[in-house]
């Protein structure tokens, strides 16, 4: 079996749809990340395509390993997004050839269904309670809010610290203590002030609290993670073991977030995962666009001990997939079908593609017109 050709599609979900051709008529389906470089990102799939084709896409490892170790600067999250979705086409190439899903090839799965969160919010905390309410009747579990109406300030006053955790507060009345509820701090925070919001929100039982400080800084979201009780959780914009291995040989978070579509794929996942168990941290997964990314998280987490929770942003894929992923009880049911267990409609794959480009806008402040990072 050869690789004869890549195509890359912008879809309307923040995300890029690979397609991996064979000459043997398999196809496979990735999903490197895009946000705001998607024409960038398939750029690099197109020079990693340079390579790839002519040859065996099941030489999975071997082909990772050359592009990874040719690369200059290995930790680029560009090269790795390409990457990423190239090695979740060539698994799901494998599973079809196989017949089999790409998590039974991993080994087989330690848990029969994959427990997912869903975000809420709205432009008030009784918004918020009313999203949430509504996320609780759909059979979620699990919620995450971001509760920041304003750019936040390196400190702040305590009317604005109010006006967050009013946001929080109001889920947690709304759902009460059967429900978790996670809060995004979405580096928006200095970690002077991400200190004083902790401190504020732990009598909310928080499930954890993520990104309180920027990922370049390990030692700065250290001290927040000894601050406070409530559990840390980062991750979602590192890349490759390596990049966590700062993280969690300082403890600096109980919960990593790795993305699947630009850590380095469904492979380097695992070991990230592994490299998490031994340090006895769980993973919870990101995931905030495209169901194909749902999906390859999936088969990476089927088999993972130390798995926490998996963030749902991309959905079941029902106008994208031929037979969406199955949502009950706050749950996602394992695909059992051949590789990563979808089918892309070609109908609803034309409804799906963007037709333009956009960079998102930086927040700024009201009063001065400072950026804001959230």
């Amino acid at each position: 079996m050869k690789i004869t050709r890549f195509e890359v599609i912008p879809l309307k979900q923040r995300g890029l749809l690979l397609k991996v051709h064979t000459d043997s008529e398999l196809v496979g389906y990735g999903s490197p990340m895009n946000y705001e470089h998607g024409r960038t990102v398939a750029r690099a799939i197109h020079d990693m395509e340079d390579y790839l084709v002519g040859r065996d896409p099941r030489q999975i490892e071997d082909h990772w390993q050359t592009l990874f170790r040719s690369s200059y600067s290995r930790q680029m999250p560009i090269m790795l997004s390409a990457l990423s979705g190239i090695e979740h086409a060539c698994l799901d190439i494998l599973g079809k050839s196989l017949d089999e899903p790409v998590w039974r090839l991993l080994g087989g799965s330690c848990r029969e269904r994959v427990r997912v969160y869903a975000s809420v919010g709205g432009p008030s905390p009784e918004a918020y309670a009313k999203h949430a309410r509504e996320r609780v009747a759909e059979g979620y579990t699990a919620l995450k809010c971001t509760p920041f109406p304003d750019p936040v300030r390196y400190v702040d006053t305590p009317a604005a610290m109010e006006r967050i955790v009013a946001r929080v507060a109001a889920i947690r009345e709304a759902v009460g203590p059967e429900i978790d509820v996670a809060v995004d701090f979405h580096r928006a925070v200095s970690p002077a002030m991400a200190k004083r919001l902790l401190r504020e929100l732990e009598p909310l039982k928080p499930f954890f609290v993520e990104e309180p400080a920027h990922p370049e800084n390990v030692d700065a979201l250290l001290e927040i993670t000894r601050s406070t009780t409530i559990p840390i959780a980062t991750g979602e914009r590192n890349t490759t073991r390596w990049g966590f291995r700062e993280l969690v040989e300082k403890k600096a978070a109980a919960i990593l977030q790795p993305d699947v579509r630009h850590c380095g794929g469904i492979l380097e996942m695992k070991k990230i995962a592994s490299l998490a168990e031994v340090h006895y941290a769980a993973l919870a997964p990101h995931s905030a666009a495209d169901p194909v990314g749902v999906a390859a998280s999936l088969q990476a987490v089927a088999g993972t001990p130390n798995f926490l929770i998996q963030e749902y942003g991309g959905g079941a894929g029902e106008t994208l997939f031929t037979k969406p992923l199955v949502f009950k009880d706050g749950y996602v049911e394992l695909p059992t079908g051949p590789g990563l267990g979808i089918e892309i409609s070609e109908t609803g794959l034309a409804a799906n593609t963007a037709t333009e480009w956009r960079l998102r806008n930086m927040r700024r402040d009201p009063d001065d017109h400072s950026y804001s990072d959230i």
